[in-house]
């Protein structure tokens, strides 16, 4: 019986082995984990992200797949919880043996399963974790954390460069969204750079996520006198607030980040609500560069709608981790946080992005303007 066991201990360390030296596979297929905010109250990023990694994928594997191999996606929904994050992340490291995680969305969630992944040292990577300190805290780089998308405060002081320079700002309201690290992130920044600007911050009122009358803050700032008001949040609080702006006359620009871009905000606030509104993005599917005209039109044919943001990051993040396996040289999640590490021009179609010191990209930022609800480019900012 001992010798039987040792046997078959040998055989499923040849089809995959982790722990402290990380996993490998070695069989025909490359298991890769996606841990996304699939239902619950963001739904909507996770879903499209995605969507997104899941079409590279089968673009990927129609093509032979990686280094011979086809990528075996393991698809599991965290219902846009921390703790669930985690768990999920958990059994994807440990038990599936995946030799990523890519997800979730959202940087609370992400940065909850970061400690997972770096146990098992397996990278980890969001394409949408904005925060600033999901790569980086007090201790230093987080060895197996990575992202795709730019900071928080590259979010923030763009917008505010927006606000004080495109739209000639010097007064600004900001509204926040007390519990949420995202939100907090992107007030601060812009904070920063608008007062360093030149301009004041006329009054910093808070919202808790989950509210669905802001007609007392938003009466509260009606009276007041400035410029434009800073919101950044996500599409669900955002739709109804700038609704409910809108319906008690305030007609001053609103800003906000990335949370802006979901199809559901316009179904939240309605078409005509959603004018002189303006955010930060990663892309925009009206953008005329041949990669993006190429991506979009893929897309529609696949999925039958315009492509958002989350959907673009999503895709670009599949094709990244590929990369990254390929100048790996094999499916080992060691060897390939060191070809992460490496990234340099990688050709994305949310901007050419190269990996820095801190497991960040430097990559560009694009400002869109909605007019009834529509997207169009405003400008687009170099790091």
């Amino acid at each position: 019986m001992a010798t039987a066991a040792l046997m078959f201990a040998s055989l499923a360390a040849g089809c995959s082995s982790g722990g402290g030296n990380g996993n490998k596979s070695t069989g025909d297929t490359i298991k890769i984990g996606l841990n996304y905010e699939l239902s619950g109250g963001v739904a909507a990023y996770g879903q499209s992200s995605r969507d997104g990694i899941l079409m590279a994928f089968d673009e990927i594997n129609a093509k032979g797949g990686v280094l011979g191999k086809k990528i075996e996606p393991v698809v599991m929904d965290n219902s846009s919880k921390a703790d669930e994050a985690t768990s999920v992340t958990t059994k994807l490291v440990n038990k599936e043996k995946v030799v990523a995680v890519l997800g979730p969305a959202t940087s609370g969630a992400f940065k909850a399963t970061i400690p997972a992944a770096t146990k098992r040292k397996v990278p980890a990577i969001s394409s949408s974790a904005t925060a600033d300190d999901v790569t980086v805290d007090k201790n230093g780089v987080k060895e197996y954390a990575f992202k795709t998308c730019f900071n928080d405060a590259f979010q923030g002081t763009s917008m505010a460069n927006f606000a004080s320079k495109t739209l000639n700002a010097s007064k600004a309201v900001i509204l926040t969204d007390n519990a949420n690290d995202y939100s907090k992130g992107l007030a601060k920044s812009f904070k920063e750079t608008f007062t360093a600007n030149g301009g004041t911050i006329v009054a910093e009122e808070a919202f808790v996520a989950d509210e669905k009358d802001f007609n007392a803050v938003l009466t509260k700032i009606k009276g007041m006198d400035f410029d434009v008001i800073y919101l950044p949040a996500y599409y669900e609080e955002v739709g109804l607030i700038i609704k409910q702006a809108r319906d008690l006359g305030i007609d001053k620009p609103f800003l906000g980040g990335d949370g802006y871009d979901s199809p559901e905000l316009i179904k939240i606030a309605g078409a005509s609500a959603l004018n002189n509104v303006f955010f930060s993005n990663h892309y925009s599917s009206q953008d005329t560069d041949a990669k993006v005209v190429e991506f979009v039109e893929n897309f529609k044919a696949k999925y039958g709608k315009e492509p958002d943001a989350f959907h673009a990051l999503g895709y670009d993040l599949g094709y990244f981790i590929a990369d990254a396996i390929e100048r790996a040289g094999e499916a080992d999640s060691v060897k390939i946080k060191e070809a992460l590490e490496q990234t340099k021009d990688f050709p994305a179609i949310t901007g050419v992005l190269s990996i820095d010191e801190n497991h960040n990209p430097v990559k560009s930022i694009t400002i869109i303007e909605l007019k009834d609800g529509v997207q169009s480019v405003k400008e687009k900012i170099e790091p």
